[in-house]
């Protein structure tokens, strides 16, 4: 019965937005031109879908979250209003966040800390925090609702089955991403669920940056960790985007510490493959001494070495402006549906190059505009977004908005460039693959040409080769000799109206039957001549008002 009540709440609160950016495409769901919207419209929507999903409980503001840094789904103004959508809420009542810690712990909470706060000090929609004290050190405990896992479960099941029927009923690559953004959330939230993984994700970080006193992240005191209850110790610090008095008082140095904070992220993402994935201001602390801590080690991305030596080959093909290596980068990617042929994602990665070469002509250029232009890109063609991608682009973006915080004029891909400097040969270390693995592949692929030159061999002595037209390519000709076949026809029938107007005016000398027909058939060669060349173009480009690349306006 609860699972019937939940999925009809859920379906009665979602279903207006889904067909409201279903009409956004055809206005009649399956027919139609795009529905006239104008940007307050945008806004306004945008707005009610926020506080739609706050209403829906914590699944839906975790959704959200994911939602906020994924352009290739939602345009502007959706992202910039769902991100405001905080992850706060109010806290369960002290005692049955108590009776979570003794049911885990397995002892009364007086023997486990001298001295604990009831009142919490962060509560979010998976958990909440509290400040204690344990063996004379100040610690946080960090618990989980009660009831949390019961409430995700079930409305992931309910996604699913919606997300199934949009799959079946519209098959867009906008439906294919938002599905894959449920399915990641669906892996991710189990981990962030279970506090021995942020344990073990604390750990690791404080390995790998185990030789850097700038950068910490709180220790953890394992004894104390359990599935639902997570204890650390306490670091004092200043959130990092609330550091105007002390760089007043000229305590930091805005330029090391941004410099330092890029370090950190682009380690992450591009040496240790373990990036820290909820980039938030409120997850960074600055000690008095000038080290920044990093808080909330729920989710993490694991970033495998043949991922990162993709995203670094593409980087070099951009900079050689080498189109066909960012196209082979992209489908090892999974950017590219393989049924897509090449010749159609040219356009998409030819635009994604104007951007970025864009930026190498002025040379000033905000890193949230560029991520903004790139994105736009990814919502217009049908190309789906890595998850390596988004986090990457949330931390730029997110190191950009706190140097401009404070510093209007900051030079964050100047930064950005000299810490890629500095950091090049250990990026390059850990992307490149081993001798011996470059000598299988390169025998595979030797093994593989030869196999299939072969093949065509044998095939062609008997006769059997044949080739075969890309569905792409077939639709595009078909469409093509459909609009031929409509204005041959329409163009004899206006002949014809024409003809029998003329022999039926020499019959009766009826002139008004004459000026009728001569004017349906003018009419009829304005239509021939004037019926749109946009249905030829490519069935893959989703309309969102862009021209495709090289036409002008009023061209």
């Amino acid at each position: 019965m609860r699972q019937w009540k939940r999925s009809l709440a859920v379906f009665f609160t979602l279903a207006p937005f889904v067909l409201g950016f279903l009409r956004d495409r055809r206005r009649w769901l399956i027919v139609g031109r795009p529905a006239n919207r104008t940007p307050e419209h945008h806004q306004r929507r945008a707005e009610r879908l926020t506080g739609a999903l706050a209403r829906l409980g914590p699944s839906f503001i975790k959704l959200a979250q994911l939602f906020s840094a994924r352009a290739d789904i939602l345009p502007e103004p959706y992202l910039s209003t769902i991100s405001r959508l905080q992850d706060r809420v109010p806290p369960h009542l002290p005692e049955s966040i108590i009776g979570v810690i003794e049911h885990e712990l397995g002892r009364p909470l007086s023997e486990v800390f001298s001295e604990f706060d009831p009142e919490a000090v962060a509560a979010a929609s998976l958990g909440q925090v509290h400040r204690a004290r344990h063996g004379g050190r100040d610690v946080v405990v960090k618990v989980l609702r009660p009831g949390v896992e019961a409430t995700i479960a079930l409305d992931l099941d309910i996604s699913f089955r919606i997300l199934f029927w949009l799959n079946v009923l519209f098959p867009t690559h906008h439906v294919r991403a938002l599905t894959n953004v449920v399915r990641e959330f669906s892996v991710k939230v189990r981990e962030e669920m279970d506090f021995r993984q942020e344990a073990a994700n604390l750990e690791q970080f404080r390995g790998h940056f185990s030789g850097e006193r700038g950068v910490q992240a709180p220790e953890v005191l394992h004894p104390l960790t359990t599935r639902r209850v997570l204890v650390l110790e306490h670091r004092a610090g200043t959130k990092v985007d609330a550091l105007h008095e002390r760089f007043a008082r000229g305590e930091l140095d805005l330029d090391r510490m941004m410099e330092r904070l890029t370090t950190v992220y682009l380690r992450m993402m591009m040496i240790d493959g373990f990036l820290h994935a909820d980039p938030h201001p409120g997850n960074i602390l600055v000690e008095r001494n000038g080290t920044i801590v990093l808080l909330d080690w729920g989710m993490i991305l694991r970033v495998p070495r043949w991922t990162r030596e993709t995203i670094l080959r593409i980087a070099l093909a951009v900079g050689k402006e080498d189109l066909d290596g960012v196209i082979d980068g992209m489908y090892r990617l999974g950017m590219i549906n393989p049924e897509v042929s090449r010749g159609e994602i040219r356009d998409a990665a030819g635009e994604i190059l104007a951007v970025l070469g864009r930026v190498r002509e002025t040379g000033r250029h905000r890193i949230q505009q560029i991520v903004q232009d790139v994105l736009d890109a990814f919502y217009t063609w049908p190309l789906m977004l890595p998850q390596e991608l988004v986090y990457l682009f949330r931390a730029a973006a997110l190191l950009e908005g706190i140097g401009i915080r404070y510093d209007p004029d900051f030079e964050s891909l100047e930064l950005m460039r000299r810490v890629i400097r500095r950091l090049r040969p250990e990026i390059t270390r850990s992307t490149a693959r081993e001798p011996t693995e470059i000598a299988f592949d390169l025998v595979g692929e030797v093994r593989s040409a030869v196999r299939a030159s072969r093949d065509v061999i044998r095939r062609a002595e008997r006769e059997e080769l044949r080739f075969r037209v890309h569905p792409a390519d077939a639709l595009h000709q078909e469409r093509f000799f459909t609009l031929l076949t409509r204005r041959l026809l329409l163009g004899l029938f206006a002949f014809g109206l024409a003809l029998v107007s003329s022999i039926t005016f020499l019959a009766f000398r009826n002139l008004w039957l004459l000026l009728a027909g001569l004017l349906l058939s003018f009419a009829m060669f304005v239509l021939v001549y004037f019926i749109p060349t946009h249905l030829l173009e490519s069935p893959l480009r989703h309309a969102r008002g862009l021209r495709p690349p090289g036409r002008e306006q009023g061209g």
